[in-house]
């Protein structure tokens, strides 16, 4: 299933996502990757209720967009997880 994404703040530095109906699991892991990226300042989940929906805040530096950080390290977080399902196949088969 696609994930519900709505963008609440733009600028070249900052960007905030609500991510509806997701649970934080997924968000605090983007968030803990984007830390990784020197050029990232801030990667934080806010959430002001339990029962309300995670949002993601990124602030980056250097003229690097935030868009741009969060597109790079979905895309690693993706390919750590198909070397993931790699290992576990050929545990299965062994």
């Amino acid at each position: 299933m696609a994930m519900k994404l709505k963008l609440l703040e733009l600028t070249d530095d900052k960007a905030r996502i609500l991510f509806e109906g997701e649970g934080n699991t997924y968000i605090d892991a983007l968030a803990a990757e984007l830390i990784h990226d020197p050029q990232v300042d801030v990667a934080q989940r806010k959430q002001a209720f339990r029962f309300t929906d995670p949002e993601l805040v990124v602030t980056t530096v250097g003229g690097r967009s935030p868009l741009l950080a969060i597109t790079d390290a979905a895309k690693r977080l993706s390919g750590y997880a198909g070397e993931l399902l790699r290992q576990m196949e050929t545990l299965d088969t062994a």
